[in-house]
């Protein structure tokens, strides 16, 4: 055993749920709300009808009451879970990793201007794809916005690491500042754009600020997949340089960690995870800040169970909330940003009034 999985298993309390409780608590918990997600909505119909739209779907039954059992579960439902399921897990596993990366449990996704960027670039889509930026969003179709959302999140993020590089080292301090001036900046503009746009585009834009899965289709599915994949091969990686994080960057250092190499994945894998989840749900808040901070409160700082945790847990706690969203004001819809900031606030202010805010322990 290296030193610092020595030092992580005395920093681990003897009364903490052995990790595969934990991971078969997650997964039995994501498996109950994803089939709950499945059986409920303002239709009726439940999934007691979906072997019938299977056989809709594979073409072997072909009347009306199978053909609306299909489009129900396999073509709205089913996606739609898909994606929320994802947008949780990316938002989850980013807030855990910016948490890693700062030492700090208040650090989310946004901290570092990602999402802002992100936002900016969506809502310019919004407002000026049907005037001057018309000829570059037009050809793109219903694409325009998640592409616009994922670029910009990109671009901020390239643009941070260029403020933030010195000497071939990313400064995480310069980085944290740049990040929160440029969130600033992203917001200001995103005002001003909102301010110039006119009653029917000022609607449009305050709805997809609020967060929404309403338009989950399986093309926006198939649009994330690789991102999917991507933060599938690439965050188990940067399990044990986020722990030597914990400890320090120093002694990361002496530990053998590339902190650099450390830095720049897990602020690109922020980048695409963030860019992503805004790009198919809009601005959606508390999930990355609250879902690891309760993931350290069950298994403790370890990232090889942390990160995987936030994952399952994150992707439940945004399909519950959809559930709510889809239900309480039927046949209407209520924002997922409304329920999960309904949910997420006064579960965050519980744990810092119960438990205090200090480090990662």
């Amino acid at each position: 055993m290296t030193t610092l999985d020595t030092r992580l298993a005395w920093r681990q309390s003897s009364v903490r749920p052995a990790r595969a409780k934990v991971f078969a608590g997650l997964g039995a918990l994501l498996l109950v709300v994803a089939v709950l997600s499945l059986s409920i909505g303002p239709t009726g119909i439940s999934l007691d009808a979906l072997p019938r739209a299977i056989s809709a779907s594979l073409g072997y039954t072909d009347d009306a009451a199978a053909s609306r059992d299909r489009l129900v579960l396999i073509d709205l439902r089913l996606p739609r879970t898909l994606l929320a399921g994802f947008v949780g897990a990316a938002l989850a596993i980013s807030g855990a990793m910016m948490q890693g990366l700062f030492r700090n449990p208040l650090a989310d996704p946004g901290l570092i201007g990602v999402s802002s960027g992100a936002a900016l670039a969506a809502i310019a889509t919004i407002v000026l794809g049907h005037g001057i930026a018309a000829p570059l969003v037009a050809p793109l179709g219903i694409y325009a916005l998640p592409i616009s959302a994922f670029f910009g999140g990109l671009i901020t993020t390239m643009i941070l690491v260029m403020i933030a590089a010195r000497r071939g080292q990313l400064a995480v301090g310069t980085l944290l500042l740049a990040g929160i001036a440029v969130g600033a900046l992203a917001g200001s503009i995103s005002g001003f754009i909102a301010y110039i746009s006119d009653d029917r585009e000022l609607r449009d834009l305050t709805l997809w600020s609020m967060g929404s899965l309403s338009g989950a289709s399986w093309q926006k599915v198939f649009a994330i997949a690789p991102f999917a994949v991507a933060l599938a091969l690439v965050v188990p990686g940067l399990t044990r340089g986020l722990n030597g994080f914990l400890l320090g960057e120093a002694e990361a250092m002496h530990l053998g960690i590339d902190t650099e190499h450390i830095k720049r994945i897990t602020v690109a894998a922020t980048a695409a995870a963030v860019g992503a989840a805004v790009a198919v749900a809009g601005v959606i808040g508390f999930v990355g800040l609250v879902v690891p901070h309760v993931m350290r409160l069950i298994s403790g700082p370890d990232h090889r169970v942390v990160l995987p945790g936030s994952a399952a847990l994150g992707a439940a706690l945004v399909i519950f909330a959809d559930i709510v969203a889809r239900m309480v004001v039927r046949p209407a819809e209520l924002p997922i940003g409304i329920v999960l900031a309904l949910v997420g606030a006064p579960v965050f202010l519980h744990l810092v009034l119960r438990r205090g805010v200090g480090g990662l322990e």
